[in-house]
């Protein structure tokens, strides 16, 4: 079902701050909150581990959807991803 829905104009700007935050759309989050207030859905929890910790502000959100990477870095023999992230100079 399509509606329109006004919003008061603080309300209107959580709502886009939400979506930004989250990564999550401005419709999932109306949709989600309705279905909450409706008692349609057991969404009480994150959906995920990652919307958890984005939740908690443990981490920021996305700034954009997960994209395969177009050229790959190839590692010399017995380098690890693990030690070119762990170096002092890297702070």
């Amino acid at each position: 079902m399509a509606t329109n829905l006004r919003l008061l104009p603080a309300a209107e700007e959580a709502l886009r701050a939400e979506a930004q935050r989250t990564g999550r759309s401005q419709q999932e989050l109306i949709r989600s909150a309705v279905d909450r207030y409706l008692h349609l859905s057991s969404e009480s929890a994150p959906r995920t581990e990652a919307d958890a910790l984005v939740e908690a502000r443990l981490v920021l959100p996305a700034r954009s959807r997960f994209r395969q990477a177009d050229n790959l870095i190839r590692l010399s023999s017995g380098v690890s991803s693990l030690e070119l992230l762990d170096r002092e100079d890297r702070l």
